[in-house]
């Protein structure tokens, strides 16, 4: 049986890596005003925030329409027999159950739909096992197996400069935004339940990326010395300060693979520039 790997561009996974791997990627879009933009095909992350600076105003998203899953099911199914399509959290966008109703539209194929319950490159390091596995020869029933027992090891925690792009966005409550603005603090956000919502409230940026540092810390002493982790570091356009903490964290963690990632268009939106964040997986 040969495997398809779909995902949408919340996943940012380089360019390089999604022609590697033959992993195939539906956009979400942003709106200003009138003007509407793939990520990722028609707006990357430097020009998103150029973009926002120049406006003065934060656009709208969208997820992709039902049509373009199907028409990217119907063109796999001539090569393919199965797809494992996995998308951003369910909690925070309609883009997996238009997966999931387009897999039952296609004939001749048999979709594999995978709410990832969160985003960015975490939602990506399922996308790369999905692909590795695919390319392997690995039945899909395996491969779905797999990513579920991933779930045990991926946590991903983040900062924001202003919450109020998560209120509006109706990502984050209002009262939780109030409470974050009044007390000028650096809340620390993670995926629960599907959802965005506040981890600790921290006072300062620096704190916010060393408690991240201790609770990474805290997940590779548990798995012992000879576990391996893979983490990406997530900036919304503040590349210098994460190839920092980069190279920090790389003599810290020998035991950990690090890369580099950013929130793009669509999660920017949501977050800001300014955001910042760090995933992880047991390898």
């Amino acid at each position: 049986m040969k495997t398809a790997v779909v995902t949408d561009s919340t996943a940012y996974i380089p360019k390089e890596l999604l022609e590697k791997f033959h992993i195939h990627m539906i956009p979400l879009s942003v709106i200003f005003q009138n003007e509407t933009y793939q990520e990722e095909v028609d707006l990357g992350p430097t020009e998103f925030y150029a973009e926002v600076r120049e406006r003065g105003v934060l656009p709208t998203t969208s997820q992709p329409p039902i049509g373009k899953f199907v028409e990217l099911f119907e063109k796999l199914s001539a090569d393919y027999d199965a797809v494992i399509s996995i998308h951003l959290s369910s909690g925070i966008s309609g883009t997996y159950q238009g997966s999931v109703t387009a897999g039952s539209m296609v004939d001749g194929l048999k979709v594999y739909s995978f709410d990832s319950e969160i985003s960015c490159m975490v939602q990506g390091f399922y996308v790369l096992q999905a692909a590795k596995m695919a390319d392997a020869g690995s039945s899909p029933e395996f491969i779905m197996a797999r990513l579920n027992e991933m779930r045990d090891s991926v946590k991903a925690y983040f900062m924001v400069d202003d919450l109020d792009h998560l209120q509006r966005g109706g990502r984050l409550s209002s009262a939780q935004a109030l409470i974050g603005s009044l007390l000028q603090v650096k809340p620390l956000l993670h995926f629960e339940d599907k959802k965005i919502v506040p981890f600790e409230k921290i006072r300062t940026r620096k704190r916010a990326m060393k408690r991240i540092v201790e609770l990474l810390e805290a997940d590779v002493k548990a798995a012992g010395e000879a576990s391996e982790f893979r983490a990406a570091i997530i900036h919304a356009n503040r590349e210098e300060e994460a190839l920092e903490w980069k190279s920090e964290l790389e003599a810290q963690f020998p035991n950990v693979e690090f890369m580099i990632s950013y929130f793009g268009a669509v999660i920017g939106t949501h977050l800001g520039e300014g955001a910042m964040g760090m995933g992880w997986v047991k390898k």
